[in-house]
């Protein structure tokens, strides 16, 4: 292990107080400073929630049964998000961010701006124009957002991510849809199209961005303007949609739904042959790495035994107590973390790898 290239972690990472994340930084010890938030909220989070829990009180106390049904895409996404998160485990708190953020940030800026577009040029142009620009454009900056606070490491990060922010959105516009569709008599069907036919909708068009930010990032690129084209094909994939729907609708035509279902099924299905591809190749990249970071950072030899091999993995991890699991897994992430820094071209950042190493010596001491 080289001389030298261990920085003090207090010196390398202190918290910033309006995110509750760590920022790099050469400031001493005494300039450690705790988040005055905890880590599952951020100031845009906090103020957004100010008011989308009331909204959301109301609904559930005039709208019971539209607010639970608009829960039922949460038992469908989220255990295909997490099989995605499992080759570099995130906190908890940064995924229950990302959640709240899709849901009241995107959520919030989304209504303001879609009922100002509706009011002044009518729904089918917000439905078709601001609705897919201004939804794919806030749930990004939660994806950059993730980035700054040094979460976002990865494609696969990027995507998972991006599936976190479009879950939270879809549940909560979910909830007003469903409301709307029960008062007009049409809340099976929309439940059938939204929560079971196309839960995947939202985190599907939001993906392309996160695709974009992951391979800036895997690359150590710069993320802007790189990422842009996956912003474009975001917009246009929801603009799609969306444009079918209300063809379909304005022309009393349901074929014209039904096709549109059935190509966004169809999309969905190459996106998950994509996803099985990218965190394949992703898992084998951390496996291969295992051994260079069990030596480099000065960890037990078993280690290698343990997480350079994917199914020791998975067999150690299952047996574990919760307790112990939870530890397990911040060694897995601090792993993983390494192995995509160490993974990207160019040479390794000395003040990133030691915010790393101090996150993966206190994760094996805990």
């Amino acid at each position: 292990m080289p001389a030298g290239w261990y920085a003090d972690p207090w010196k390398a990472a202190t918290w910033r107080w309006w995110d509750g994340a760590m920022w790099t930084s050469h400031t001493g010890p005494k300039e450690e400073k705790k988040p005055r938030l905890p880590s599952f909220l951020s100031v845009p989070v906090l103020v957004a929630l100010v008011f989308a829990i009331p909204a959301v009180g109301f609904l559930a106390v005039t709208a019971p049964l539209a607010v639970l049904l608009g829960l039922v895409p949460l038992l469908i996404v989220l255990p295909v998000l997490a099989w995605l998160d499992r080759v570099e485990p995130e906190p908890r708190t940064s995924k229950i961010h990302a959640v709240l953020w899709g849901a009241a940030v995107a959520g919030l800026v989304s209504v303001i701006v879609n009922s100002i577009v509706g009011l002044t040029a009518g729904e089918r142009w917000a439905a078709v124009l601001s609705a897919p620009v201004i939804e794919e454009i806030s749930k990004g900056a939660g994806l950059i957002w993730a980035l700054r606070r040094k979460e976002l490491d990865s494609i696969v990060d990027g995507v998972a991510y991006a599936g976190w922010l479009g879950l939270g959105f879809a549940v909560i516009e979910d909830f007003t849809y469903f409301a709307a569709a029960a008062d007009e008599g049409f809340l099976w069907q929309t439940f059938l199209l939204r929560a079971l036919l196309t839960p995947f909708a939202h985190p599907l068009f939001t993906a392309w961005t996160g695709l974009a930010v992951g391979l800036a990032v895997s690359r150590g690129q710069k993320v802007f303007p790189r990422a842009l084209w996956g912003l474009a094909l975001a917009i246009v994939t929801h603009a799609a949609w969306n444009g079918s729907l209300v063809w379909s609708d304005a022309t009393k035509n349901a074929a014209i739904a039904g096709v549109a279902v059935v190509l966004f099924i169809g999309l969905f299905f190459a996106a998950v042959i994509a996803v099985i591809k990218l965190r394949r190749d992703e898992q084998r990249r951390f496996v291969e790495a295992v051994p260079y970071l069990v030596q480099r950072y000065n960890l037990p030899a078993g280690d290698v035994e343990v997480f350079g091999d994917w199914n020791t993995l998975l067999t150690t991890r299952k047996s574990l107590a919760k307790p112990r699991r939870a530890q397990f897994d911040l060694v897995h992430s601090a792993l993983a973390r390494a192995a995509a820094l160490h993974n990207r071209p160019g040479p390794t950042d000395p003040v990133a790898e030691a915010v790393i190493n101090a996150q993966l010596h206190k994760a094996r001491s805990d």
